[in-house]
């Protein structure tokens, strides 16, 4: 069965928002606030971090009228323009579609829990030796990040092929 274009981009963004939502909830319950666990030994770690800023906890200090609009609604309203690219450009290749469906659901799935929560919880940090570190992040900003590698390589491919 083929899904029609408007199920599948339905369908990520819903299946993003609900992948995050399920472990951040299991981390909220099951995980103590700043205690780690070694998952792969040091190199990749489970905590319980909440996170009232953006990446890496920037803008946290911020005064709340700013904080509110930089961090609700300025990527509510860029969520919901990126929505309705998705819907109205017809042309868009199906790794354009992806990734930025996984945009879209990795970024309500944040913003949803700055509206509830008040902050975002993150939980998975890799450290590779001082060879590659990551802050502390989640399965949203994972997410984003997964759908920005794919509009990248998509664009890269497009280019390559004209």
């Amino acid at each position: 069965m083929k899904l029609s274009r408007t199920a599948l981009i339905i369908s990520l963004i819903i299946g993003n928002i609900a992948a995050d939502q399920v472990t951040k909830a299991l981390v909220r319950v099951n995980v103590d606030k700043g205690s780690v666990s070694d998952i792969l030994g040091h190199y990749l770690t489970l905590r319980n971090v909440e996170n009232a800023g953006a990446f890496l906890g920037m803008g946290s200090d911020l005064n709340p009228t700013v904080k509110l609009i930089l961090l609700l609604i300025l990527p509510v309203i860029v969520l919901g323009l990126v929505v309705v690219h998705l819907f109205r450009d017809k042309t868009l290749d199906k790794l354009t579609l992806i990734g930025f469906s996984s945009v879209v659901g990795g970024g309500l799935a944040n913003v949803y829990d700055r509206i509830i929560y008040g902050s975002v919880t993150d939980f998975l940090h890799i450290d590779l030796g001082g060879v590659f570190r990551t802050g502390i992040f989640n399965v949203a900003d994972m997410s984003v990040t997964f759908g920005m590698i794919l509009i990248l390589w998509a664009s890269f491919s497009q280019r390559k092929k004209k």
